[in-house]
């Protein structure tokens, strides 16, 4: 709740003409994107100045994703590994193509997004300015005519991406790093490893980056965006990727984060701790609703009524984060009347949530595009 009631007030302005120019590498991982990537491309190009560079990392690709971008004047690198497979690992494989004459900034940018003009410029002056990671706003569009369930899943990835970091941010706090739209110092970026098949890698290299001294901030005015997927599969492959390898983050670095915090007496460390704790949205609420079923029979059997009062509080400071964020930054696109539909949401969640306790995926998964049929992981 305090971080989407900080959300409210107006973003702090950043004047990025201070700061010089300095040459710039875009990065762009990409398995399979033949049929989108040109016009990631083409938002990117007009973007570029004679110094800088634009290259693709074609990993592991079975379509024509190299050609494509070849075909439009753009540096294609190609991978094969058939056992060491995900964006990790494509990373880092192109920072050791660009290692032969490293740039000054390097700006990691998804193959099915679209990037704002100016936004490439503006992280990476912010990325030099700072002397570290820079997160632009990355948000998912929905289709013309959005089913309920797309309208919800749209407002719950807007309060993860936009309105928790803006909130952080006006705090003065370092925001976690959410995936397209990243600009790294190149001295910064190659103090941490990359090749990994991490689920979540985006969110673990901003973790690792904050260990390292190098807490990522966010950019509210850059906007990076990507279609919502459709497709029922698609939007299930992509929500289980993304949940799960949320929750195996939390058990594994929250006690690595607070340990750390206690040790270098950092407060950083700690409220990105606090914040990595928050679950998943859906499953805040429904974890909720589970325990103050609960506290609601112990006290009609005479038990303390403190904790039903308790959690009745916390109830009120869900909804007041939730319309909160929806009224300031999503009522334009999203009509108040699917907030009633939330519960539906919740129940269509909960066996992706039973897969984790019984299957936590683990293995990286390229999510389905619309318009295509493969399925590759």
């Amino acid at each position: 709740m305090i971080e989407c009631v900080a959300a409210l007030f107006p973003p702090r302005a950043w004047r990025s003409q201070d700061v010089p120019r300095l040459r710039i590498a875009i990065l762009i991982p990409a398995h399979n994107e033949a049929v989108g990537i040109g016009a990631t491309l083409e938002t990117l190009l007009g973007q570029l100045t004679r110094i800088d560079q634009l290259v693709v990392v074609a990993d592991n690709c079975t379509d024509e994703t190299a050609a494509v971008a070849r075909d439009m004047g753009v540096t294609t690198i190609e991978r094969f590994d058939e056992t060491r497979r995900g964006k990790g690992y494509a990373l880092d494989f192109g920072m050791d193509f660009l290692a032969t004459h490293p740039p000054d900034v390097v700006v990691i940018v998804d193959a099915d997004c679209l990037v704002a003009p100016g936004v490439v410029e503006q992280i990476s002056r912010l990325a030099i300015a700072c002397n570290r990671p820079v997160q632009a706003t990355y948000l998912l569009t929905q289709p013309a005519q959005p089913s309920p369930k797309a309208a919800v899943s749209t407002l719950a990835f807007t309060v993860k991406n936009l309105v928790r970091p803006l909130g952080l941010a006006q705090l003065g706090l370092p925001c976690p790093l959410t995936g397209a739209g990243m600009a790294f110092p190149w001295e910064v970026i190659r103090k941490v490893p990359l090749a990994s098949g991490n689920i979540v890698e985006d969110m673990n290299l901003g973790l690792d980056l904050a260990l390292a001294g190098y807490p990522p901030t966010f950019c509210y005015e850059a906007r990076v965006t990507s279609a919502l997927p459709q497709q029922a599969r698609a939007a299930k492959s992509q929500r289980t990727r993304w949940e799960h390898g949320h929750l195996q983050t939390i058990l594994t670095q929250v006690p690595r984060l607070l340990k750390a915090a206690v040790q270098k007496r950092q407060f950083d460390l700690f409220a990105i701790a606090l914040d990595l704790l928050i679950p998943p949205l859906s499953l805040l609420v429904m974890l909720w609703a589970i325990a103050m079923a609960i506290m609601l029979v112990a006290t009609y059997l005479g038990i303390s009524y403190t904790p039903a009062v308790v959690l009745g509080s916390a109830g009120v400071m869900i909804l007041v984060a939730i319309v909160s964020a929806w009224a300031k930054h999503c009522r334009a696109d999203i009509p108040a009347k699917v907030l009633l539909t939330i519960p539906l949401y919740i129940v269509w969640k909960i066996p992706l949530y039973f897969s984790f306790l019984r299957k936590p995926q683990t293995k990286w998964v390229r999510t389905e595009r619309d318009g295509t049929n493969s399925s590759e992981s």
